[in-house]
């Protein structure tokens, strides 16, 4: 059965509404959290050369880019269909690719002809190395797209805030382009010491921060919920993390072009320099939940609902809280993606439901994607516990009608 067929029997049998399985990705430069939900005996299930599995990917179409040994279709996620007593997987991004509209929704088809968006868990147990996603303009070069993100550090996910909650942010306002060029120079020397001239920032679960391309950035190690523009562009400027381990240079010179490997100004061209040195950058990036509506009449419903990530024009995302008990009907003006962080009950015909722990290669009920015809029409959410809320996380692509960027 083809990809088309697959992909039109699982938005019929779902009215909409189609199951996703868990999405693993591993880095090779970081030590997992061990906060995801994977069961401790498989965060390295792909082999120790691969690194442990710290990210798990939420309706993604963008393959991951882990070098030569990144495993096929890693980081696409792939939507799960009962065909009768088979059970039966096909990519979502051979279903956009296949249902166009009928999926992701006609403007977003029209404007990009793909899901333009994904999002993930990063969870490690130290800070990742000071690196930079590139503008579009940089990125083009090497046949990818800029790339901007968000975080948001779920409460559910943060049990305890790993060895390092604090994320650097660009470099201190008196610092010079010298400066940075020196510690670029001294990649090789040991340790850069490039966050010497950076800015920390503690980290407090339920707030976020927007991150846009051209900014250095070296995230902390509260367990991480990264929506961001379907892209996997970086280049890593920090050659030490933490004493203990040591980044590549590869990494330093990763998605650039090869007749610039070894320009130091070309790497200094990648960083958008203003943003960087921005003295008010924590109040322009920043985020706290934004309640959609009035806080009051949300709660007499049964509900709660805020903005979390809202300052990109490239996606955005909401946190749902049903209460206890209660069922209610929600309608968006766009498709999204959701992940489950507490609770269970039915969202339509299906079941969603949080679970506690996850074998690797294990199907799960936490993860769906709701098309736009389904979101628009809404869903019906019914919480089947008296006393735990339901909680989830949803993912949106560029534009969402209602948002108001800033």
């Amino acid at each position: 059965m083809g990809a088309k067929q697959l992909a039109e029997i699982a938005l019929e049998q779902g009215r909409g509404i189609v199951r996703l399985a868990p999405n693993w990705v591993p880095r090779s430069f970081c030590i997992p959290g061990r906060r995801i939900k994977l069961h401790p005996d498989d965060y390295y299930a792909l082999g120790g050369e691969r690194g442990g599995i710290d990210e798990r990917w939420f309706a993604s179409t963008t393959p991951a880019d882990n070098g030569p040994l990144t495993s096929k279709d890693e980081g696409l996620s792939f939507i799960v269909i009962n065909d009768g007593s088979t059970l039966q997987k096909v990519t979502l991004r051979e279903a956009v690719a296949e249902l166009k509209g009928a999926l992701i929704g006609e403007r977003l088809w029209t404007q990009h002809q793909r899901w333009p968006m994904y999002s993930k868990f990063f969870d490690n147990q130290g800070p990742l190395p000071h690196h930079i996603h590139h503008r579009d303009e940089h990125a083009k070069a090497v046949g990818q797209l800029g790339k901007p993100e968000a975080y948001y550090f779920p409460p559910q996910a943060n049990n305890h805030g790993g060895d390092f909650p604090y994320t650097f942010f660009g470099f201190q306002p008196q610092v010079t382009k010298d400066q940075v060029r020196q510690c670029l120079r001294d990649f090789t020397k040991g340790d850069n010491k490039i966050t010497n001239i950076s800015q920390a920032y503690k980290l407090e679960p339920g707030t976020g921060w927007d991150v846009p391309p051209g900014v250095l950035h070296a995230p902390g190690s509260l367990c991480t919920y990264e929506p961001q523009k379907a892209s996997d562009v970086f280049g890593m400027f920090q050659s030490v993390i933490a004493n203990r381990q040591v980044v590549p240079k590869e990494l330093l010179w990763k998605d650039t072009p090869k007749d610039k490997v070894g320009d130091v100004d070309y790497l200094m061209s990648v960083i958008d320099w203003e943003l960087n040195v921005d003295m008010r950058f924590a109040e322009r990036h920043f985020m706290r939940p934004r309640p959609v509506r009035d806080v009051a009449a949300m709660t007499a419903e049964g509900y709660l609902e805020h903005w979390i990530c809202y300052k990109s024009a490239e996606f955005s995302a909401k946190e749902l809280t049903v209460l206890p008990g209660r069922t209610v009907t929600l309608k968006e003006a766009a498709a999204y993606g959701f992940i489950m962080m507490q609770g269970y009950g039915t969202m339509n015909q299906w079941k969603i439901e949080t679970p506690a722990l996850i074998r690797y290669g294990q199907l799960t009920h936490d993860e769906f994607f709701v098309s736009e015809s389904a979101a628009s029409q809404g869903v019906k959410i019914t919480n089947l516990s008296d006393s735990d809320p339901i909680v989830m996380l949803k993912h949106f692509g560029p534009g969402h009608p209602d948002l108001v960027v800033g």
